[in-house]
């Protein structure tokens, strides 16, 4: 008998991925509140001012060891492979949801593999440039205009990581049965030969080839 759905992603794999989203939404919003006076009034979420000081770097690095939990799982899957490349140039025919003349895919789509890349690079950039401003811990190491620096990179690898954010809510929604894979973990065996044809056949075993591409257009 043919199991009717596949599992994409194990619970282990799934609860990381909430963590991370728990922690964004609350390093985010106490970042927010440390980053401008209108927005201050967030850090009445936290306590006060001196808590959403004391505590938004620990959740930062917290989301971060979360996120790399995700990196080991999910890095292999989203290196670039040959068809990706013809996939960004019609990526028109994606957004009309097109599916003529469009590569099959492995387990994520190159748009999805640009997001965790880009990502992994923002969390990089929180993590090191947040050491070096965390008064309590590491800024005496460094000088001001490191320091100053430090804030600037982490202000702006901030505003990309929540713009980066918007963007994966938005598709996750957008691409119906993609959030009920990170609920429940199983996804149908239509859905995965739709979306991720590549990836579906390496979990099915089915080597049957895809049909020509229409080169026109």
């Amino acid at each position: 008998m043919i199991r009717k759905q596949i599992l994409r992603y194990t619970s282990n794999q799934r609860t990381n991925h909430w963590l991370v989203a728990i922690l964004f939404l609350m390093a985010g919003l106490s970042g927010l509140a440390l980053f401008h006076p209108a927005l201050f009034w967030l850090s009445n979420l936290f306590g006060g001012g001196p808590w959403t000081r004391i505590l938004h770097p620990f959740m930062g690095v917290l989301m971060f060891v979360f996120f790399f939990g995700l990196v080991l799982s999910f890095w292999r899957a989203n290196i670039f492979i040959a068809n990706d490349r013809l996939w960004l140039r019609r990526i028109d025919r994606v957004m009309k949801n097109e599916e003529e003349g469009v590569p099959a895919i492995g387990k994520y789509n190159p748009g999805q593999k640009l997001l965790f890349w880009t990502l992994l690079l923002c969390m990089l950039v929180l993590l090191f440039s947040g050491l070096v401003i965390w008064r309590a811990y590491f800024s005496a190491y460094f000088g001001i205009t490191s320091i100053r620096w430090a804030m600037l990179l982490h202000a702006l690898a901030g505003f990309v990581l929540i713009l980066s954010i918007i963007v994966h809510i938005y598709a996750g929604i957008w691409i119906k049965g993609s959030v009920s894979a990170m609920l429940h973990g199983w996804v149908s065996r239509a859905w995965a030969k739709k979306h991720h044809e590549l990836w579906y056949r390496e979990v099915t075993r089915d080597e049957r080839p895809d049909p020509p591409l229409n080169r026109k257009g």
